[in-house]
């Protein structure tokens, strides 16, 4: 694991976020602050202070337009990252990256990148709980096997636990994983349901449209961002009493395997093996 100051961390991914807003508001496109970085804003102001994370979400109609735009309409050293512009990417949602900097999360994952924020589409679900339920399942299998295809398969030895690995990245792509996927998250249209999810939080996270509603500004790190329209509701459904602060052992961090902030992983030389 890496030694490094989660403020320098924080640092380097706030101008990430402001310029991301900037670039999606300039286009009309709609967005949250989402998750931990919703309940940042409201119970902090900001950062949680032991989060080194950032999230957003965004309308499926907007995000598949930032999807074919953004990297145009996005300063250097800013790239998106994700499937749909690499195949060879693992990651299941969008990430806009620093290319000026270098992370690797864990030595045992094939993914080499820089400082980032998260980008979750949203999207519609079934009003049928055993519908939900099983495409949630669905979702969470071939998320699981995604893993398992980007990660070393030696990690556990050379037993029988190297050999799904192994078997994924000699049958199966990326792109082929993220098409199923695709398809479980886009059967109901965004614009004709009701309830909304982020597939990548699970079914935990499907709520009423409406919660979400137009966007509204808010306060984090002194910067005005766009954030839920019902923030109570949506907070408290995602995390309970959430003004409460949690037990200092379920504060959870990255805690991140490598982290350089001065040089860009362009340059890094990446010797480690997956196959």
């Amino acid at each position: 694991m890496a030694t490094y100051d989660i403020h320098d961390i924080q640092q380097r991914t706030l101008p990430i976020l402001l310029t991301v807003n900037k670039v999606l508001l300039e286009h009309h496109l709609n967005y949250y602050i989402s998750d931990g970085t919703m309940l940042g804003a409201v119970r902090h102001k900001g950062f949680i202070p032991w989060d080194d994370d950032i999230d957003i979400a965004m309308p499926r109609p907007d995000y598949e337009r930032f999807l074919e735009h953004g990297q145009e309409w996005l300063p250097d050293p800013l790239e998106m990252v994700c499937v749909e512009k690499d195949p060879h990417q693992p990651c299941t949602f969008m990430k806009i990256i620093d290319g000026s900097t270098t992370l690797i999360e864990r030595w045992s994952y094939n993914q080499l990148g820089g400082i980032y924020i998260d980008v979750f589409p949203l999207d519609g679900v079934s009003e049928k709980k055993w519908k939900r339920t099983l495409r949630f399942r669905l979702y969470r299998t071939l998320n699981r096997l995604t893993y398992l295809r980007n990660r070393d398969p030696y990690k556990r030895g050379h037993g029988v636990s190297s050999w799904l690995p192994r078997l994924l990245q000699a049958t199966v792509s990326n792109a082929r994983l993220h098409k199923w996927m695709r398809s479980l998250q886009t059967a109901h249209h965004f614009e004709s349901s009701r309830l909304v999810a982020d597939y990548d939080s699970g079914e935990r996270s499907v709520m009423e449209k409406s919660v979400f509603g137009t966007p509204r500004p808010i306060l984090f790190e002194g910067h005005e961002l766009m954030g839920v329209a019902q923030a109570d509701e949506y907070l408290t459904h995602l995390y309970g009493d959430y003004m409460q602060l949690p037990p200092e052992e379920k504060r959870r961090v990255h805690g991140f395997d490598y982290v350089d902030l001065e040089n860009s992983y362009h340059d890094y030389h990446d010797n480690r093996k997956f196959k």
